[in-house]
């Protein structure tokens, strides 16, 4: 039997009616600020030329830790960043670490570890270099040195930057070896700038504690990396050629320290290292202003240390 199909169209039953839902609420701001809503830097007004320097531990890393925060409520006029732990196209590929290289009000330069993941450097800066070097200028000499992406000298209206992330010594006693090599080629570059008249600026985590002061447990570290006696020594020999430690010109108080061991969680007990220095010549203290540690700042194993100077 065939079924007779009706020319009427059946009536479509209507749709249930939506539940009322509660408004959705508004997400968080990301942590990033996205790179057309940057803040633009404020005109420097004061002649003072803010220079803050900070081994950041992975500048990927940081970049979700409060770091453009940080940033935007400091704005220095040059960014001195040691273990940054990325390559350029890194970077650029990193929606964080992006921000900075496409801010309209720096200059950034990179130099970056043959090895990824594995220190580098990086300069930022408002005021434009007239000078920039990236690692040390004699490649083929020097390559065991530029491999590891440890240095960034520029040249400013009347003072000089070196942005230098110095080796750790504490794998064994061939990386102290390298460590102190590494040092003694920055002196030697340093003095032959110093006879052509340049007011030098040395920032960075040197990697050692100078004196007793300058750590929390110094008799228990007499025999580690980081304060062995012959690291020490170059300290010593640099502030006995007129080399400055500009933080204990304004400071001789204990407890300031810019790294702490992560494992053990010595920062909540401050149980420090002070490895991270601005070390200046002695003809370029006339500029010097202040010097200050900002160790309330999170996001590494280090905090940024302060320079002012004034032109």
């Amino acid at each position: 039997m065939v079924k007779k199909i009706s020319s009427k169209k059946e009536k479509k039953k209507p749709a249930p009616a939506k539940k009322l839902t509660e408004p959705k609420q508004a997400r968080p701001a990301p942590a990033v600020i996205p790179v057309p809503d940057l803040v633009r830097k404020p005109q420097n007004k004061t002649g003072v030329i803010k220079i803050i320097s900070w081994n950041v531990n992975g500048i990927r890393a940081v970049s979700k830790k409060g770091f453009y925060d940080w940033l935007y409520r400091e704005f220095p006029d040059i960014l001195c960043l040691q273990e940054t732990k990325a390559m350029p196209d890194q970077i650029e590929k990193d929606p964080g670490a992006s921000v900075i290289m496409k801010h309209p009000d720096y200059h950034s330069c990179w130099a970056s570890a043959e090895k990824k993941g594995y220190s580098g450097v990086g300069t930022i800066s408002s005021i434009p270099p007239l000078r920039e070097q990236i690692g040390f200028e004699k490649d083929d000499t020097e390559r065991k040195f530029n491999s590891e992406g440890r240095l960034i000298a520029t040249e400013y209206p009347g003072f000089e930057v070196w942005n230098v992330y110095y080796p750790n010594g504490g794998r064994g006693d061939h990386r102290v070896q390298y460590k102190l090599a590494f040092y003694e080629h920055c002196l030697n570059i340093w003095e032959d700038r110093r006879k052509k008249g340049k007011k030098l600026i040395l920032c960075g985590d040197f990697n050692t504690a100078h004196h007793e002061i300058d750590l929390a447990r110094p008799k228990e570290n007499t025999k580690v990396s980081g304060f062995l006696p012959v690291e020490r020594a170059f300290l010593d020999k640099i502030t006995s050629m007129g080399y400055v430690d500009v933080f204990r010109k304004f400071n001789q108080d204990p407890g300031w320290y810019t790294y702490w061991d992560q494992i053990t969680r010595a920062r909540e007990r401050n149980v420090g290292w002070r490895i991270d220095y601005f070390i200046v010549t002695e003809e370029t203290m006339p500029l010097v202003k202040n010097a200050s540690i900002q160790m309330d700042v999170p996001g590494s194993d280090h905090c940024p240390v302060v320079l002012e100077i004034e032109i």
